[in-house]
């Protein structure tokens, strides 16, 4: 690989690391452990969060009617999205260990811990578990596709795409043949030796 490419994204793999420790700071400030999976507030800090709670009753009264009406379609997505990630799930059970691709862990993408917000009531705290599992079954059947293109179709696109994932910057260069024949073994290699949830 191009050797500036390489210094670039050890660049941005730094300033992601310096956001996250930016963000352990700001959590840290709230009093908060969220240590093994497992989120404690203080008292204090809980006590602070419930009166922002709004009621449920003062919840529906408030409620614009656009969302009441178009609930019932947003949350029809949950059926296709389920499908979804039965299949994938599956797909990669079966197929990955015939490949020898590391399989990718389903829960490291999954994540409810926003039911812990003291601020949050009943409904609030249902719409955002149906996001975390719609935009978390996203990132982890990206990371699952991402893995099955990296054994079949290691190659950059010729346009530039808007978002890419964890592992496209390894692919070889669109037109490049010999970069493809010479490094295609390597690539799948490397998704063999990739430890559950890793995306290095």
């Amino acid at each position: 690989m191009n050797p500036n490419i390489n210094e670039l994204l050890d660049r941005i793999r730094q300033l992601e690391e310096e956001i996250e420790q930016e963000i352990q700071r700001h959590r840290a400030a709230l009093h908060a452990d969220f240590e093994h999976r497992r989120i404690r507030f203080s008292r204090e800090i809980m006590a602070q969060q419930r009166r922002f709670k709004t009621g449920l009753l003062q919840y529906l009264m408030s409620a614009k009617l656009r969302n009441i009406v178009t609930a019932p379609l947003i949350y029809s997505v949950f059926f296709p999205l389920l499908l979804l990630d039965v299949f994938v799930t599956l797909y990669q059970y079966l197929c990955f260990p015939l490949y020898g691709i590391a399989r990718v862990r389903r829960r490291d993408y999954l994540v409810f811990d926003r039911i812990h917000l003291a601020y949050l009531n009943l409904i609030e705290k249902i719409n955002c578990a149906y996001c975390s599992y719609g935009t978390g079954l996203i990132a982890y059947v990206m990371e699952v596709i991402s893995r099955t293109e990296q054994y079949w179709c290691p190659i950059k696109h010729a346009r530039r795409i808007r978002h890419i994932h964890s592992r496209y910057s390894e692919f070889v260069d669109y037109g490049d043949a010999e970069a493809y024949r010479r490094e295609l073994q390597t690539l799948r290699e490397k998704l063999n030796k990739l430890t559950d949830g890793s995306k290095e």
